[in-house]
């Protein structure tokens, strides 16, 4: 199953949970394409090969971060906030679990030891990257 979290009709997060399948022998890129984080899920059987290729370098500018979060061992609770920092919505996320964060703000909490995998877009900005806040929730 796939969710999108939206707020004003704008997808703010997608959570690829971990039962979500596809046929054999398919790609479904789960992000559109103007997103930063280009999201993918595939079903590839044995023997299937990826043709070799590079990826070239082309200039790209991007304005904001996104990230995804691979949930390796454990289960979290996210909290979804506005923009303006106020609270949405939560959910749990476990084991297999995958979320792509693509919008406003968020904070999570651990609810069983977890291991989890961070992949976002840089560089990474010191100073600049996070504007943290006291959370609340309603």
């Amino acid at each position: 199953m796939i969710e999108n979290i939206c707020y004003n009709n704008k997808v703010i997060a997608i959570i690829i949970y971990r039962d979500h399948c596809i046929e054999e022998n398919k790609i479904e890129f789960i992000s559109p394409n103007d997103y930063l984080l280009q999201l993918g899920y595939m079903n590839r059987p044995v023997g299937y090969n990826v043709v070799p290729h590079i990826h070239n370098p082309v200039r790209r500018e991007t304005y904001g971060t996104q990230e995804v979060l691979f949930i390796k061992d454990g289960k979290i609770l996210i909290d979804f906030y506005s923009y303006d920092q106020t609270f949405l919505e939560s959910r749990e996320l476990s084991t297999g679990d995958v979320i792509l964060l693509c919008g406003a703000g968020h904070g999570i909490t651990m609810l069983e030891p977890t291991i989890m995998i961070e992949v976002k877009n840089g560089p990474f900005i010191e100073g600049a990257d996070k504007g943290r806040f006291e959370g609340k929730k309603d």
